[in-house]
Parts: C-alpha cells; structure tokens; sequence
C-alpha cells in the first residue's frame, strides 16, 4: 500500500442542501425550522431526554436505596497455580513480586489469593487476604501465608 490509494477511498458525506431560498425550492419561508418557539432560534438546544416540559420520567419514577461501592475495597485475585508456575521454589511473593511478573495489573487495595490449582513450591505469600483453600495448599507445601493489615479505607 502507498499513500496515493488513501486518497482514492470515497468518504461518505451527506450533502448540504440550501435552505431558505424562497418558496419554490420547497424549503423556503421558516427553512425547515416550523413555525416560532425555541426550536425555530438560532443556537437552540435541548437535552436528550427533553419532553416537551412535562415532567420528565426520570424525575417521576421513585427513587430508594443506597449504594455504597464507591468506599468498596477492591481485591485484585490471584489463584496459587499461576504462583506455581510463575515463581521458583523459596521465593517472597507480594504484590510488588506479582506486578513484576504480570499477575497483577489493576490498581487494587490489595491482593486475595485462591486456592485454584495445584501448588508443588515452597513460597512465603504476603497478601491482605486469602481463602481457605489457598492457606492449605500453602501450609501443605511447606510454605507460609502471611496476612498483611487491612485495606485502607478511602476518604471522601
């Protein structure tokens, strides 16, 4: 490909057609606009969910309830057999180790680790949080899980 077949490319545009020049061209006199009223000035603009001044659904239907997700600690998950197969025998794993080897991308308040798949490797895993099954199959290959404190809480 060369720079010369970009140009060749039809862009679809759709035509400007001439309003308000007279009568005979059909759309002459209010130039497709009506007759008076908001829509028919220049610059008018109307929200899209406007309904003519009646009071819109939005604000008849109830509201009720509370959601408290913004303050929700976010844990990003990690499953024991991908420590498995990421880190060697007698390795520190946190969350700096794991962000090093891509298990753990996000921006999280901490890790919590599974206890999804086998795990044959002696590891000292330090996380904020980790399931029952991830404690045992750490104890059981001769690792240690260590509990780090608490997700900080947000402000705000």
């Amino acid at each position: 490909m060369n720079l010369t077949d970009a140009r060749k490319a039809k862009i679809p545009r759709k035509k400007k057609f001439p309003v308000g020049r007279g009568h005979a061209s059909g759309i002459g006199k209010q130039c497709g606009r009506g007759k008076k009223g908001q829509g028919a000035r220049q610059g008018e603009s109307q929200r899209p969910y406007f309904e003519g001044g009646q009071m819109p659904v939005i604000r008849r239907i109830p509201k009720f309830g509370f959601n408290n997700s913004v303050f929700r600690a976010r844990y990003e998950v990690v499953n024991v057999g991908d420590l498995n197969e990421k880190f060697a025998d007698g390795d520190v794993v946190d969350q700096a180790a794991l962000r090093a080897k891509g298990l753990v991308n996000r921006r999280c308040d901490g890790v919590k680790i599974l206890g999804d798949g086998p795990l044959a490797k002696k590891l000292t895993v330090r996380a904020e949080k980790f399931t029952a099954s991830a404690l045992e199959k750490i104890a059981k290959s001769g690792g240690k899980a260590e509990v780090l404190g608490a997700a900080p809480k947000k402000e705000g």
